[in-house]
């Protein structure tokens, strides 16, 4: 598109899974049922879990906005996840945490959960 502000269609699949796979974590860690997502953000169940399959080719920016603040995580990095881009925009941000890392800072960790991470992170990483 010639509009530098105007909104691409995504261009692949791949963006798409990583969407899907990126909801699905979130959706997973925060222990939510697919149910419960679309009675909280109006979305069906069915929509959720083909975006979470990779199977919707071009996500409604729309879903992606009332997704983004269930979820409490950027919407400029969903849209970026399902391949929308504004031209030469520096505020689609393609951060090493992603949306799980901001879903998990969202939401304070007790003391307990934070050993936890921490444990796991250091068991993981020693791999």
């Amino acid at each position: 598109m010639s509009d530098k502000n105007a909104l691409e269609k995504p261009t692949s699949d791949v963006a798409c899974g990583r969407l899907g796979s990126q909801l699905r974590d979130v959706r997973t860690l925060r222990g939510d049922s697919l149910r419960a997502v679309a009675t909280e953000t109006g979305i069906s169940a069915a929509y959720l879990l083909k975006l979470e399959q990779g199977l919707v080719a071009a996500p409604s920016p729309h879903f992606l906005l009332n997704l983004a603040k269930y979820f409490d995580v950027s919407y400029l990095r969903l849209m970026a996840l399902a391949g929308y881009a504004t031209d030469d925009d520096p505020q689609v941000e393609r951060s090493k945490a992603g949306v799980l890392a901001e879903a998990l800072a969202a939401q304070d960790l007790t003391p307990e959960e934070e050993r936890a991470m921490a444990a796991f992170l250091t068991t993981l990483r020693s791999r």
